[in-house]
């Protein structure tokens, strides 16, 4: 299946924009956080009652606080994330030039957007803010992520009868933040609007002009 085409080259610059926008939310989101908020549940705030609160975590791991096995395994994600956002830059250009539907580069943009936000405090919150986890070999590239959204869907333990989580107690939702909401907010639309971004009867591409990538492709790099 193959995205939908348009009539004419988009600008990749719009959505680099969108991404820019995204990256800014996030950061500035973080700052307000770190700056004025307590750590821990100590200093959480009530937004809609129990149902959703801010709660400032650090995360050492990956999006909503999964981890990867220490020393090295926090360098290993963050070299990954690197590499994948040069080549989510690359991938909205090319789809660019192919004048690939508008809406799928834009979710693509969400999904930079978030991978560099969250690449940003990987890299750097070590040393700005000081928050690389004990032991860590430097503090570059060891910065811990600020996660401040909690929604507690479900407090208590999990039927034993579940497999992996069964048995298990779970306080509430993981703990996340703007990137990681727009990471899967552009993951979730890319999902949801199939059928009008991978349309499989397309006009054939001109003789000189790139073929556009298939779903898979965008699936690897997400």
């Amino acid at each position: 299946m193959h995205p939908t085409l348009t009539t004419r080259q988009h600008s990749a610059a719009k959505f680099f924009l969108l991404a820019l926008f995204i990256i800014a939310i996030d950061q500035f989101s973080k700052y307000l956080v770190h700056t004025y908020m307590q750590l821990g549940s100590a200093g959480e705030i009530p937004i809609f009652g129990q149902w959703a609160k801010l709660t400032y975590t650090l995360n050492p791991g990956m999006a909503f606080g999964a981890e990867l096995p220490a020393p090295y395994g926090k360098l290993v994600l963050t070299g990954f994330r690197m590499l994948a956002v040069g080549g989510l830059i690359y991938y909205i250009i090319r789809l660019c030039r192919q004048r690939v539907a508008a809406g799928y580069i834009a979710c693509m943009a969400l999904i930079l957007g978030g991978a560099v936000g969250n690449l940003i405090d990987s890299i750097f919150y070590g040393i700005l803010y000081n928050n690389a986890p004990l032991g860590s070999p430097t503090r570059w590239f060891y910065g811990q992520v600020i996660d401040m959204i909690f929604v507690p869907l479900y407090v208590g333990y999990f039927p034993k009868s579940w497999p992996l989580i069964g048995g298990s107690y779970s306080n509430g939702f993981p703990i996340f933040n703007i990137a990681d909401s727009s990471i899967f907010i552009g993951v979730a639309l890319i999902l949801l609007n199939q059928s009008r971004f991978f349309n499989e009867s397309q006009p054939a591409a001109a003789p000189n002009e790139p073929q556009p990538l298939i779903a898979a492709d965008a699936e690897k790099l997400a």
